[in-house]
């Protein structure tokens, strides 16, 4: 009775479709064999997952933080200067950068979190703006260069997979694929939660929230320290992936702006639809690239305008579109289910 139970759950199209779509990720090297386009690939699954990262501050607490390109460079060059100076792996920097990044989310976090509204993404702003600049004017820390204005290069190892650095795009889009990954089952974790239900309730009413004795502050900056770790962890990636760190490009509005709409367009406050805002918005912005490649920041004026579009029609985002296609999905799988099963039955009772 438990196998059968555990078939029937299997042949449920709530299983099998997300089953196939993670079977197809996954095959999808094996398919696609030009470097060029595994590394759009692993761009692509590498902005999805920083758009669900900033969706635990963003969406689920409803904090509209627009400098979150901090915590990208913080642990991208925290890593990259370890792994120069010390010859630290990178695998372990990531926990090490992702730590430095949540440190300083608490440290930004725990005065700017007690403003509101407009007032906290002018904070986030100004801090990121300060930071950048502090990144292009510094050249040494102690006797480390951080390479200042100029950027800092990340030693080449060749082929060497216990540095994060291969001659392949292929582990670098399974490692991408992986922290898509990981980062959803955490949100969905963060969704069923009490930490997920708070987050909810101050997103909504921050006043009624803290009348129901949820102590808002506190909720706020675990979610902000959480979303700054996931962040700087994804930095380190974006290290070893690009191997040169600029301060502009890694730091500063671009950066985090782009984290932003990508969120905002998929659906913030959702489990997936921050990534599949990243996914759709980062093929948009390839494919305009190719095209137009001669209009500098032409992909970022789409960016602004799709936004926009989709906040006055549909501020729910593309996860709205997904959720009800996918439905449609699945009732007319389980109608052809029941009407399979009541074939099945007439043919027994007819035999009977």
């Amino acid at each position: 009775m438990v196998g059968d139970e555990k078939l029937r759950n299997f042949a449920s199209p709530r299983v099998y479709l997300p089953a196939l779509a993670l079977l197809v990720l996954a095959l999808l090297p094996l398919f696609i064999k030009n470097p060029y386009n595994l590394h759009i690939l692993a761009i692509i699954l590498f902005w999805a997952y920083l758009a669900s990262a900033w969706n635990i501050v963003g969406g689920f607490a409803g904090q509209l933080s627009l400098g979150h390109g901090v915590y990208v460079a913080t642990g991208a060059y925290v890593s990259s200067m370890l792994f120069a100076n010390t010859g630290l792996s990178p695998w372990i920097g990531m926990f090490i950068g992702g730590a430095a990044a949540a440190l300083l989310g608490f440290i930004v976090g725990y005065p700017t979190l007690r403003l509101k509204g407009a007032y906290y993404a002018l904070a986030t702003v100004g801090f990121a703006e300060g930071f950048r600049v502090i990144l292009i004017s510094t050249e040494k820390i102690g006797s480390w260069d951080t390479g200042g204005a100029q950027g800092f290069l990340v030693p080449l190892m060749g082929n060497a997979p216990q540095y994060m650095q291969f001659m392949s795009k292929v582990p670098y889009y399974y490692i991408a694929l992986a922290l898509v990954l990981m980062i959803i089952g955490f949100c969905v974790w963060i969704d069923r939660s009490k930490l997920g239900y708070y987050l909810t309730a101050l997103r909504e009413d921050e006043d009624a929230a803290l009348a129901l004795g949820i102590n808002t502050a506190r909720t706020k900056l675990i979610a902000a320290t959480l979303s700054a770790f996931f962040t700087g962890v994804g930095g380190v990636y974006y290290a070893q992936l690009i191997r040169y760190l600029e301060p502009s490009a890694i730091s500063g509005p671009m950066m985090s702006n782009q984290i932003v709409f990508l969120a905002i367009v998929g659906g913030k406050g959702s489990v997936l639809g921050p990534a599949i805002g990243g996914v759709l918005l980062t093929v948009v912005g390839e494919i305009t690239r190719i095209f137009f490649g001669q209009v500098m920041g032409l992909h970022l004026f789409l960016y602004g305008l799709i936004v926009v579009l989709f906040v006055i029609f549909k501020p729910r985002g593309v996860i709205e579109f997904c959720e009800n296609a996918y439905g449609r999905l699945l009732r007319l799988l389980g109608e052809g289910g029941e009407k399979r099963g009541r074939e099945d039955a007439g043919v027994k009772e007819s035999d009977h």
